[in-house]
């Protein structure tokens, strides 16, 4: 299945991430248990109220959310194919501890993601891409960090993903890794197989969904949401006038495409708050 070109474009973020990259069983992750302060950020003050925050910045090595946080749950962020060098989700990484929330970001893609000046310029050849970085390539660095994070007495797991990323939420939630997800314009979906899976799982789950997505088009998501209609687990929202990407290589000069991006933001770590 093709991603499409849209999965292939957006625009780059301006900022500086502060989580700390190590080395966890022997997976690259990008980890944020509190972010250095600097850049502007997402922080919710309260339930579906969003403020920004700006201060001067001073780098740590790793510290903890501020204030109490269950140190037991963990929140797995899975990219998209641009992987976890690309300052959008590592800015996303920080709003999301800065929320209280211990972010791991697993290089899932062995340090073989896409570029986007190699996008750009017409050097990737994305179908041959694909197939080096199939499930039985990908999943298993995500399998050892879970690994060493229940070593160190992480018992709850919630995932979240972009694009190619939300194809392992969904495996996540369905096989009980995760016993929450999120995912914004996923890709890479078997519908309706996937739906009835993560409709028969005890997992919780919110979609993002761009009302312009030609991975996750309208016809998968009506029938998406027809199957999970009375499960109150499941949670659907929409965003009209936006397309693939939105969440994450949005343009944040458009208004439309930033509010939406922001609105699903906060969508994310209320869902993820309320149910891990």
């Amino acid at each position: 299945m093709s991603l499409g070109q849209c999965c292939a474009s957006g625009f780059k973020h301006d900022g500086t991430p502060s989580g700390k990259t190590e080395d966890i069983n022997g997976v690259k992750t990008c980890q944020w248990r509190n972010p250095s302060r600097g850049e502007k950020r997402l922080k919710l003050t309260s339930k579906c109220s969003l403020t920004t925050t700006t201060t001067t910045t001073t780098h740590s090595d790793i510290s903890l959310p501020k204030g109490d946080y269950e140190k037991s749950k963990a929140l797995l962020f899975l990219t998209d194919i641009f992987g976890v060098n690309l300052p959008n989700g590592q800015l996303l990484a920080d709003s999301f501890a800065e929320n209280g929330i211990a972010v791991y970001m697993p290089d899932y893609l062995h340090d073989d993601a896409i570029s986007f000046e190699d996008m750009n310029s017409g050097k990737v050849d994305l179908m041959a891409w694909l197939a080096k970085h199939g499930k039985d390539v990908t999943r298993p660095a995500i399998d050892k960090v879970v690994q060493h994070l229940k070593g160190q007495g992480v018992q709850k797991f919630a995932a979240i993903g972009y694009c190619f990323g939300g194809r392992y939420v969904t495996d996540l939630v369905v096989d009980s890794t995760a016993s929450v997800g999120v995912v914004a314009h996923p890709s890479l979906l078997d519908v309706p197989k996937d739906i009835h899976d993560l409709n028969n799982s005890s997992g919780h789950f919110l979609w993002l969904n761009a009302g312009d997505d030609y991975m996750f088009n309208k016809e998968k998501q009506d029938e998406a949401r027809e199957i999970i209609k009375g499960n109150d687990k499941q949670k659907m929202v929409d965003y009209e006038g936006v397309g693939h990407g939105f969440a994450i290589r949005g343009d944040p000069k458009d208004d439309k495409v930033r509010k939406a991006a922001d609105d699903a933001f906060v969508q994310s770590v209320n869902f993820i708050k309320a149910n891990l």
